[in-house]
C-alpha cells in the first residue's frame, strides 16, 4: 500500500508512526503471504482500531505488548458485536501480531494468545433468495440509464456466476473472452479460474460495455459513471445490492445471498455437491458441505418423530 493511500482509510494525520506501520503492514501481507488487495484492506482496518486501542505510540506499545493486553481487547471488541465481525478482528489481528514478531517489532509471539470466537461449522443454513425476488432484483434496474445497465450487469454476474463482490468489482475487460464464451475470474488465494458466460449475463455485459461504460484509461469493466471515473470497489457493489433490494421492497440483503441462491438452485436441479464446489470455486468440500442441508422440504421425509410424541 502507498503512502498516498492514507486518507482513503482515514489514517491521515494518525501521527505516532501508525501510518508508517500499518502501510509495512499491508505490504507485508501482499508481498509474503500473497493476500488479496480486499483482504489487505481488511485486515488493515482491523488493525488499525487494535492499534488505536493501545495505549502511547503504537511502536512502543507493540513492544511492550503482552498476552494479558491482546485478551483484553478482544474481550472488549466482541462485547455486542456479532460473530462475523469478532471473527474478522480474531484473524486480522493475529495476521498483524505475526507481522510484528517476524519483523522484530515484538519479542514475543503473541499470535496464540488472540482467543478464538466460538461458532460451530454447518450450524446455520446459507440464507438465499427465491427465483422470484432475483426476478425483482434485476427487474428493478433501468436499463434505459447508464446506471441502470451497469447495475443490471453486475448483480447478473452475481446471481449467474455465484460471483463474490469484490471478484466482480475486480473484473478486468481483458478477463473476458467473447469468442470462448469464458470469463476468468481471480478468487481467493489470487486464483484464477475460467468459468462459461452464461447468455443473459453476457447480454447484460454487453449491453453496458457497448452503451454505458464511460471511455477512460481504467482497465476494470465496472466503473463510475462521473469523472474520475474509478474502478468500483467492493463496497460499491455491495451499495448496488442495497439499492435494488430497496427498489424490489425487500429488506436490504448482501450480495452473498446471491451465490447462496445459485447453489440452491443447482441442488434442487440435480446438480452433486462437487459440481457445486466447481462453479463456487470452493478450495474444500467442507465449505461446500453446508449446501447438503438447503432443501428442507427435501430433508424432511428423513426426520424422525421424537419418542413418545404421537405427532
Amino acid at each position: 500500500m502507498e503512502m498516498g493511500e492514507d486518507a482513503r482509510f482515514g489514517l491521515a494525520g494518525d501521527g505516532d508512526g501508525a501510518v508508517a506501520l500499518l502501510a509495512e503492514f499491508s505490504t507485508w501481507l501482499s508481498r509474503e503471504r500473497g493476500l488479496s488487495p480486499v483482504t489487505v484492506r481488511c485486515y488493515f482496518k482491523q488493525s488499525r482500531a487494535f492499534l488505536a486501542a493501545l495505549p502511547g505510540a503504537p511502536g512502543a506499545a507493540v513492544r511492550e505488548l503482552d498476552a494479558g493486553q491482546v485478551i483484553a481487547f478482544m474481550v472488549d471488541y466482541c462485547r455486542d458485536r456479532n460473530s462475523w465481525s469478532a471473527k474478522a478482528m480474531v484473524t486480522s489481528l493475529r495476521a498483524f501480531l505475526r507481522f510484528a514478531h517476524a519483523t522484530g517489532r515484538m519479542p514475543a509471539p503473541l499470535a496464540g494468545a488472540v482467543p478464538a470466537v466460538a461458532g460451530w461449522r454447518l450450524a446455520a443454513l446459507p440464507r438465499g433468495l427465491s427465483a422470484a425476488e432475483i426476478g425483482r432484483l434485476l427487474a428493478g434496474c433501468d436499463r434505459e440509464t447508464v446506471v441502470g445497465r451497469r447495475d443490471y450487469a453486475v448483480l447478473s454476474l452475481l446471481a449467474r456466476l455465484g460471483l463474490r463482490g469484490a471478484e466482480a468489482a475486480g473484473l478486468r475487460l481483458g478477463d473476458i473472452d467473447w469468442r470462448a464464451g469464458e470469463v476468468a475470474v481471480c478468487g481467493k488465494g489470487s486464483r484464477v479460474e475460467r468459468l462459461p458466460l452464461p447468455a443473459p449475463a453476457g447480454e447484460a455485459l454487453a449491453a453496458w460495455l457497448a452503451d454505458g461504460r464511460p471511455r477512460c484509461e481504467s482497465r476494470a469493466v465496472f466503473v463510475t459513471v462521473r469523472r474520475p471515473y474509478r474502478q468500483l470497489t467492493p463496497e460499491a457493489v455491495r451499495q448496488i445490492m442495497g439499492r435494488a433490494c430497496d427498489r424490489a421492497g425487500l429488506e436490504r440483503r448482501g450480495a452473498h445471498r446471491l451465490r447462496h441462491a445459485l447453489a440452491t438452485e443447482m441442488l434442487r436441479a440435480g446438480a452433486s455437491l462437487p459440481e457445486v464446489g466447481q462453479v463456487l470455486r470452493h478450495r474444500s468440500q467442507l465449505s461446500t458441505s453446508v449446501y447438503a442441508k438447503v432443501d428442507q422440504n427435501a430433508l424432511r421425509p428423513m426426520v424422525r418423530p421424537w419418542p413418545g410424541d404421537a405427532a
